[in-house]
C-alpha cells in the first residue's frame, strides 16, 4: 500500500514502541498529574504534531542533516535539554495558588501554551527526527517511484496509534488523579515533583549520546 511493506509488522511495531515509557510519554503524564485531563489532551496533541514535523522532515530529507552532522545534532539537542529544564525549574518554583474547582494547577497556563511547549519538546529531541529517519525505511518498499508519500503514509499511521495510545494514558492519569487533587498539599507536591522529572528529563537528554535511540 502506498509503496510499504510488512505493514502489520509496522502497525505492531510501532504500538510497542510507543508503550516503552520515553521523554514523550513521561511529559504527558506529568502535565496529566500536574494540570489535568485539558494539560494532558493538549500535550499529546502537542506531541503528536512535533513528530508529524519529524515526519516530513525525514520524508523530505531535513533529518538527513542531523544525521550527518554532529554540531547541528548537540546544539538542537541541547536546546532541547534545556527547553526542558526551563519548563521543570518553572513548576518547581511557581507559587500560585491552586484554584481546586478547576482542572488546571497553572492559572497563568492555557491550553494553547500547553500545546506549543509540547510541540517544542518533540521538535528539539534530535532522537527522535533520528528515530523517524531510521525506522520508517524499513518499511518502505526499495522500488516505489514516491518514496516521499510513502514516509508521509507510514508516519501518519504511526501518530494517528500514538495519539490514541497517549489519549488512554492521559484518561487513566486524570482518573487516578482526579480525587487526589482536592488535597492542596498533594496537588503541590505533584506540581514540585512533575517539574522536577521535566529537569531530570532535559538533563538526560543533553546527557545522552547520539547513537542510542
Amino acid at each position: 500500500m502506498l509503496g510499504t511493506h510488512h505493514l502489520g509488522m509496522f502497525i505492531t511495531a510501532g504500538l510497542l514502541l510507543n508503550a516503552s515509557p520515553g521523554p514523550d510519554t513521561l511529559y504527558i503524564i506529568g502535565r496529566t498529574l500536574a494540570q489535568g485531563r485539558s494539560a494532558g489532551i493538549a500535550s499529546a496533541l502537542g506531541i503528536s504534531t512535533g513528530c508529524l514535523i519529524h515526519t516530513l522532515g525525514a520524508a523530505f530529507g531535513l533529518s538527513a542533516v542531523l544525521a550527518s552532522s554532529a554540531l547541528a545534532f548537540s546544539c538542537i539537542k541541547l536546546a532541547g535539554a534545556a527547553y526542558l529544564i526551563y519548563l521543570g525549574v518553572r513548576m518547581v518554583w511557581d507559587r500560585s495558588k491552586v484554584d481546586l474547582a478547576t482542572s488546571s494547577i497553572f492559572l497563568v497556563e492555557g491550553t494553547w501554551v500547553i500545546y506549543r511547549q509540547a510541540i517544542l519538546t518533540n521538535v528539539l529531541n534530535p532522537k527522535v527526527a533520528l528515530f523517524f529517519l531510521a525506522f520508517l525505511p524499513q518499511f518502505v518498499s526499495a522500488h516505489t517511484p514516491t518514496r516521499a508519500l510513502s514516509f508521509l503514509f507510514l508516519g501518519l499511521l504511526f501518530i494517528v496509534n500514538g495519539t490514541l495510545y497517549c489519549l488512554a494514558l492521559v484518561f487513566f492519569a486524570a482518573e487516578l488523579t482526579r480525587r487526589l487533587r482536592r488535597d492542596t498539599a498533594v496537588v503541590a507536591f505533584m506540581k514540585r515533583f512533575t517539574g522536577t522529572g521535566f529537569v531530570g528529563l532535559g538533563i538526560k537528554l543533553a546527557l545522552d549520546r547520539r547513537t542510542g535511540l
